[in-house]
């Protein structure tokens, strides 16, 4: 993270025919039970004077009602914070850093359904005049998502393809299908159209295309952060990170989307959603703070534990 007066997370946290897994019911597979997951972070900084601080390491409040432990942000040395709810309907907390070492810990845990991510290939596009008023903001250029820039692209490449569900997964599959990954690629001031014409990045950058070409399409789509761990998939070699997605409304609801991954995951825990990544770093510093340290932690719990845990 570099020291700069207002710093943002940067890290991977991130043809024309749709790829995605064909499902009948709205919840696409149902191989796996309820289980529980241990949610974590620890964040070292070195403060050189004293600063404030905006975070938003909570769990989405649409998730609160499944976490089994407190979710609460502890500070190092203890430091007052501040809890408020951001315009996006986001838990955020404020406090003023010390000057010295601060660290940022917590340790949670939560239920979940077992379930990859619910898809839906009947879900219709809704017109933008029948759209819900609070989506309409999702519709526009933002920081990383320039529309006047990538309308026209956008339109080459899917105007063709029949509205609805299977146009979203044609966008997400050509995002993930045209841009290499790799944490080489991360770079702090690249908009949709540089991952447009570089064509690599890092798991931020694969969504802010993927949002970009459905906006430009009439398709309201946010970015969104959180915890995604390696639960029903090969582990990753490299270490764990908070994860980025993108979600689309379609028919009546939020659905989500992910152009890094491609594929609907299980254990997906949301914790804040926005236009595009400015608007949901995990820490926001108001002068200079220089990280040290930062580990996430996502893990399933053994079933043991879940079977304790319901008949507590």
């Amino acid at each position: 993270m570099e020291s700069v007066s207002r710093q943002y997370d940067t890290r991977g946290l991130l043809g024309t025919t749709a790829a995605a897994p064909q499902c009948t019911n709205a919840v696409c597979g149902d191989a796996r039970s309820d289980m529980l997951i241990r949610l974590g972070y620890d964040i070292a900084f070195d403060i050189p004077r004293a600063v404030p601080v905006v975070t938003l390491l909570n769990v989405h409040p649409s998730r609160v009602d499944n976490l089994l432990e407190p979710d609460e942000l502890r500070i190092e040395p203890a430091t007052r914070v501040d809890c408020y709810y951001d315009s996006f309907g986001n838990r955020c907390g404020r406090f003023v850093a010390p000057a010295g070492p601060v660290r940022l810990s917590n340790s949670t845990l939560i239920w979940d359904s077992g379930k990859p991510d619910a898809v839906n290939p009947q879900a219709r596009e809704v017109p933008v005049e029948d759209l819900p008023y609070d989506t309409l903001r999702y519709l526009l250029s933002s920081r990383y998502c320039e529309l006047d820039k990538m309308s026209n692209i956008a339109a080459q490449l899917f105007g063709g393809v029949a509205p609805g569900w299977n146009r979203v997964q044609t966008v997400c599959s050509w995002v993930h299908d045209h841009v290499t990954f790799g944490y080489e690629f991360a770079n702090p001031t690249k908009s949709a159209l540089d991952v447009y014409n570089e064509r690599c990045g890092v798991c931020r950058d694969f969504q802010h295309l993927a949002i970009t070409m459905c906006r430009s399409l009439n398709i309201p789509a946010r970015y969104a952060t959180g915890y995604l761990g390696d639960i029903g998939v090969p582990a990753s070699p490299v270490p764990m990170d908070f994860s980025a997605w993108f979600e689309v409304y379609l028919e009546d609801r939020w659905w989500t989307f992910d152009a890094r991954h491609n594929q609907p995951r299980i254990g997906r825990v949301l914790m804040a959603v926005g236009r595009d990544a400015a608007d949901v770093a995990i820490t926001t510093s108001f002068g200079s703070a220089y990280l040290r340290q930062f580990t996430v932690v996502t893990n399933e719990v053994a079933s043991t534990s879940l079977n304790q845990a319901s008949s507590a």
